[in-house]
């Protein structure tokens, strides 16, 4: 997978969206992706989405010792990604209450805007020790005015 393109992103929607090209090494013999690829490209539009909003992952670990570990994935594959395809990941937070965060995805092949696979990650917040703990406001804040405050 090359470099995120810039993303793009829809404040009315809440939705980010970045690309990325399909590698050769991402392809299996017939030149289809393999299917744990998707869960990689959910999480570089996670990163994305969160560098939107203005801060990053590494930034929540050091500054404010917020850990989001993935404690559920799906994903469910609609058509098939292949090698040079460019593939657009449109992220959404869908959840931030107390200690659970839900983030889903779509994964478009860009070209043609096929559904190539859809799907949900959900995490638990914790500290270093691992002990679940609350996501800090000025991350609940941020991430709640992407859906104007409403879970779902």
């Amino acid at each position: 997978m090359s470099e995120p393109q810039p993303a793009g992103w829809s404040e009315m929607e809440g939705v980010s969206r970045t690309t990325v090209r399909v590698r050769y090494a991402e392809t299996d013999q017939m030149g289809v992706v393999y299917y744990a690829n998707y869960l990689v490209w959910f999480e570089l539009g996670r990163v994305e989405l969160l560098r939107q909003l203005g801060f990053d992952y590494k930034q929540m670990e050091v500054q404010d010792d917020c850990y989001i570990p993935v404690v559920e994935a799906t994903c469910r594959y609609r058509a098939p990604a292949r090698y040079d395809d460019v593939v657009t990941v449109e992220t959404e937070a869908s959840l931030a209450r107390g200690y659970l965060l839900k983030f889903r995805y779509r994964l478009r092949r860009t070209a043609d805007e096929t559904l190539l696979a859809e799907g949900e990650t959900v995490h638990v917040v914790t500290g270093s020790d691992m002990k679940r703990k609350l996501l800090p406001m000025k991350y609940a804040e941020a991430i709640g005015r992407l859906n104007n405050g409403t879970d779902s």
